[in-house]
């Protein structure tokens, strides 16, 4: 052969793993096989390079088991490198290992960089707190109830150290035992529009530090509730959904993604989440339905959405990827990981609107025109969080007639 044959020749990765288990010792059973499993996600060169880095790992004289292997070969940084993510997926796929599990890495290393910013003098308490915190979702996890999700604890570890922040800077507040009710209500009164959460974030916090003798007493325990508002978001005229319904039907040179997300949030209230986790095994092309999210039965497509579906599941193929999700970009096209939450939250940029003012768009129509428990039945949502839809919304036809 050529070079350029030679170098593009599909059996060159598998050759190179036979000739690596013919100098070794003490050969792994899969290599050859995880040779052929990275071929099909990658290009040769990359599984070529793959190959090496592993038989380097196979010769440094550490142990050589498939999970030890699997952490030596993880990058430094956010992301575990195209060797560590393509071998975790094949030695967890065939049971030799128990993964790398990153994102509860790199939700450590978010939770640490909030406790190491909150003042010297109030971090132990924080610090405790964010252990407390995780506890809490492990055992949640493990007896199969709705654990907090690693966005809610961090969000309740960085309102903790806001409030540690203002205490040092704001009053002259050095330990926890010495807040007062005063102190809680001039922290909320500092951010209006976020007092909700920032008194529920709060009142966690001191629950758990009176539970732990931190305090003596809860300053946040005589604070007035918040009462639910009603909804203020963004909503759009019946103009401009028919502006953005033409869009995503007529032009051709939309991007397919642009137009799957559009419809679904448009069209069927789906969230950035349910479509991001929509997979090709959740499609039913026989009986046009698909399967979104948590929700208890399958959503019925229209004929535009049926049309949309097939445009981004053509481009999908276009990708030539073992990727099952729906939605595939140019990153996840060799991981099976879905594609990433900034993706979603701007894949609208071109029509110029974000998908929550699609799905709030849709949520209101359906609240005001049917019952809100056949609203949260059919999305599979909670039918008290849908009501704040319809604050300030009459039905006139059942006004009585004036005299």
């Amino acid at each position: 052969m050529c070079l350029r044959c030679w170098t593009r020749n599909p059996d060159r990765p598998i050759n190179q793993a036979q000739n690596l288990i013919n100098t070794l010792d003490d050969p792994p059973d899969w290599l050859g096989d995880f040779a052929e499993f990275a071929a099909a996600r990658h290009g040769i060169a990359r599984t070529c390079v793959m190959v090496s880095a592993i038989g380097r790992l196979l010769r440094d004289g550490e142990p050589t088991h498939p999970q030890a292997l699997l952490e030596r070969s993880r990058q430094q940084g956010r992301s575990a490198g195209a060797l560590a993510r393509t071998l975790e997926e094949f030695l967890v796929e065939r049971g030799l290992a128990f993964g790398l599990d990153q994102q509860a890495r790199l939700a450590l290393r978010r939770r640490q960089r909030r406790v190491d910013a909150t003042p010297e003098t109030l971090r132990p308490a924080v610090a405790q707190f964010a252990d407390h915190l995780v506890r809490c979702q492990q055992r949640a996890r493990r007896a199969g109830t709705l654990p907090r999700s690693d966005t809610t604890i961090e969000s309740s570890i960085a309102i903790v150290r806001d409030l540690a922040c203002f205490l040092t800077t704001e009053r002259p507040r050095n330990d926890w035992s010495v807040v007062e009710i005063s102190d809680i209500e001039s922290f909320l009164r500092s951010q209006p529009a976020n007092r909700a959460r920032r008194l529920g974030a709060s009142r966690q916090f001191f629950r758990w530090a009176r539970t732990n003798k931190i305090v003596l007493v809860d300053p946040t325990q005589d604070l007035p509730a918040v009462r639910r508002h009603a909804f203020n978001g963004q909503t759009l005229t019946v103009d401009q959904q028919r502006q953005l319904f033409q869009r995503w039907t007529t032009q051709a040179d939309i991007h397919p993604h642009e137009s799957l997300v559009g419809l679904l949030a448009l069209l069927h209230a789906a969230s950035s989440a349910e479509i991001r986790h929509l997979r090709a095994d959740d499609i039913d092309q026989h009986h046009h339905t698909i399967r979104l999210g948590h929700r208890p039965h399958p959503v019925p497509l229209d004929p535009v959405c049926v049309t949309a579906l097939e445009r981004c599941l053509a481009h999908r193929d276009s990708l030539d990827t073992l990727n099952p999700h729906v939605i595939v970009t140019t990153i996840t096209k060799t991981r099976a990981t879905p594609a990433s939450v900034s993706y979603l939250a701007h894949v609208l940029d071109g029509a110029g609107v974000p998908p929550k003012t699609l799905r709030s768009t849709r949520l209101v129509d359906l609240v005001i025109n049917l019952d809100p428990k056949v609203v949260a039945e059919a999305l599979g949502m909670n039918a008290d969080g849908l009501v704040a839809y319809l604050t300030d919304t009459v039905d006139t036809a059942r006004l009585a007639a004036p005299r």
